[in-house]
């Protein structure tokens, strides 16, 4: 369980810095990336780890990079160059 919570963190922050790094211009501060990406790859691998059970090692580090990319996703922000209209107006 430690391993997996270890490699949770790791993966979550190379996704992190990965996004910061590519996706940066449409990102809240650095600090935050950083800070999200291991919190939603510990929260992913535990719940995937309850729902699952101990042996799953696998789907438990997939579980949590689903769940840390979902949550670096909402940090987009949408590029400045394309407003939206609403189809009423």
């Amino acid at each position: 369980m430690i391993l997996e919570a270890l490699g949770a963190a790791l993966l979550g922050l190379a996704l992190a810095w990965a996004t910061a790094h590519r996706l940066g211009h449409r990102l809240p501060a650095r600090s935050l990336v950083l800070a999200t990406g291991p919190a939603g790859a510990l929260i992913g691998a535990f719940i995937t780890h309850m729902a699952l059970g101990p042996g799953h090692a696998a789907a438990t580090l997939t579980g949590a990079v689903a769940v840390s990319a979902a949550l670096l996703s909402l940090l987009l922000r949408p590029t400045r160059g394309r407003l939206r209209h609403s189809a009423t107006a």
